[in-house]
């Protein structure tokens, strides 16, 4: 699932193509995705002007003129594509390499594309999802912050409201593991199994060390790592790990810079090799994958 770094990247795309315009046609694939869509979603955003952007851990906002924002989370596969009316896929994006040869409104349609918006100047942005996980929904925008799926979400990393003692207090007590904790989104926001194994390299603090022994200290190294791995990933256009690409059909490389996520076997780059160091270890952890150095991070 995308993270909050191609969330964000994946927002800025889009801004840069919707924000200021008119939406002025609207097609409506299916009823549903995870969840049913919002009923007369079609009639309710054409004619309506995006007014910008907002995103909340793993949610986009998209803020209309009227008061309403369209709330949409990628989900396993989703993934937001802009382009100009009439200009057909992106191979890089049908399935298997393949544009599909259905004609659709304002040119070819992606395979499983669901939701198509065009502008009043010829930019089409569909949103493909062929697992059918993520979600659009309609909320009135002074009321964001009271969504079912945005009420209980934590801090955001990025803001400067995220601080070490934000982070202990919500450590504090917690028995499960501090890479389980970081993967709570009512503890921290938008942080997701790759960049949680990336931060907590950085901060030298073992992904299995009881979440409530973070508070103090390691919290005040655990805080920049977090904040420092997001931005480097965003800055770099977010990871292209599975199905994730930008909206411009472009893949992040973040993936290069990876210190431990799948790494498994490889040198430690803190480490000097064997004996001391065997290199990058793999656990799991809830179910999930989590990369570490044991020899240097406690």
């Amino acid at each position: 699932m995308p993270e909050l770094p191609e969330v964000e990247t994946v927002m800025r795309g889009l801004a840069a193509v919707l924000a200021g315009r008119r939406i002025t046609a609207v097609r409506v694939a299916r009823p549903d995705l995870r969840w049913p869509l919002p009923e007369g979603l079609a009639a309710r955003l054409t004619g309506a002007r995006v007014l910008g952007f907002r995103r909340r851990g793993k949610y986009m906002l998209m803020r209309l003129e009227g008061g309403d924002s369209v709330l949409i989370h990628l989900g396993m596969s989703g993934r937001m594509v802009a382009r100009r009316v009439g200009e057909p896929p992106s191979p890089r994006l049908g399935p298997q390499g393949a544009a599909s040869d259905a004609r659709g409104q304002g040119g070819p349609p992606e395979a499983h594309e669901h939701l198509v918006l065009e502008t009043e100047d010829g930019w089409r942005v569909g949103f493909v999802d062929p697992r059918r996980f993520g979600c659009v929904d309609l909320v009135p925008t002074a009321e964001e912050e009271r969504h079912r799926l945005l009420r209980d979400l934590g801090p955001e990393p990025l803001e400067p409201g995220f601080t070490p003692e934000v982070l202990s207090a919500a450590l504090a007590g917690r028995r499960t593991s501090i890479k389980a904790a970081l993967l709570d989104q009512r503890v921290v926001a938008g942080l997701g199994n790759i960049y949680a194994c990336e931060a907590l390299f950085r901060a030298g603090i073992s992904p299995r060390r009881l979440a409530a022994s973070v508070a103090g200290a390691r919290a005040a190294r655990l805080v920049p790592a977090i904040r420092a791995v997001l931005e480097e990933s965003i800055a770099a256009g977010g990871s292209s790990l599975r199905d994730y690409v930008r909206a411009d059909g472009e893949v992040g490389f973040f993936q290069e810079r990876f210190d431990v996520y799948g790494r498994e076997g490889e040198p430690c780059a803190r480490c000097p090799g064997p004996p001391a160091c065997r290199g990058i270890a793999r656990i799991v952890q809830a179910g999930r994958s989590t990369f570490f150095c044991p020899r240097t991070q406690r």
